[in-house]
């Protein structure tokens, strides 16, 4: 085949436009069946024909769950993790019509971890001369800027790794309150917004390790094997309920 020929998408048989190929393994995609795609999804070029379709049959799934989303708590302002804390079920979101985006739905039992990122940049601040040149100080002075990214890992089929903006805008610390507290790192700690920024990590942190150990407690109960005791007020041999009590006279065998 030449350069120029026709292709077809290999996912929903369409012809693919000019710079609409998406490639895969052994096949090709076109940009509307990649666009379904989970937005943490990154093996596209290594994932083969069959492996999109059972991806896409997923997400047509997570549509469902997306619809029975109940959101009980929100946090974050750009960015967002949403909780359905009745479910045991989260999502991370931008913007507001969140839905449309069909979020990843994860149940908190897949969780593996938190961590925040950090990227710093700076820039030198130099002195402008009368001449429109500008020069170093002596010594050096910069200014810093930061951003702060939440990284959720997952087990989870099509990809281990979530990420959400924490700061929206840079949090900038400029030359002369790092000279007042000796470090860059030292005038963070007095920054108003920095500090609403780790208390949004927590909260974040907090709530998601609770409800994963939470959920993974009930998993692990519900699998526990039920014990044989014997019913202090019938004197049979039962296996209590769900209430603790006698399956034959309905007595509280844990007291």
């Amino acid at each position: 085949m030449g350069l120029f020929d026709k292709k077809y998408c290999d996912i929903c048989g369409e012809k693919i436009g000019l710079l609409g190929n998406r490639k895969l393994a052994d096949g090709n995609c076109c940009k509307n069946c990649a666009a379904k795609l989970s937005k943490w999804f990154t093996g596209r070029k290594k994932s083969t024909v069959e492996d999109i379709k059972e991806q896409l049959a997923y997400r047509e799934e997570n549509a469902k769950a997306v619809e029975a989303f109940k959101v009980t708590r929100t946090l974050g302002d750009d960015d967002k993790v949403l909780l359905d804390e009745d479910a045991g079920k989260f999502v991370v979101v931008s913007g507001r019509n969140w839905k449309e985006s069909n979020p990843d739905v994860i149940d908190f039992s897949q969780v593996t971890g938190c961590q925040v990122d950090t990227s710093e940049s700076r820039s030198e601040e130099r002195r402008r001369l009368p001449d429109g040149k500008t020069e170093s100080y002596k010594p050096p002075r910069y200014n810093y800027s930061y951003r702060f990214t939440m990284n959720i890992y997952v087990n989870h089929p099509y990809f281990d790794e979530m990420s959400m903006d924490l700061n929206g805008s840079s949090i900038e610390v400029g030359y002369h309150e790092v000279a007042r507290h000796g470090s860059a790192g030292a005038a963070l700690q007095y920054n108003a917004r920095y500090n609403q920024v780790m208390q949004l990590a927590e909260d974040i942190r907090a709530s998601i390790t609770r409800m994963h150990d939470e959920t993974r407690a009930a998993v692990q109960e519900a699998n526990t094997p039920k014990q044989a005791v014997v019913c202090p007020w019938c004197g049979a041999t039962t296996i209590p309920d769900e209430n603790g009590k006698c399956e034959y006279c309905g007595g509280a065998v844990n007291g």
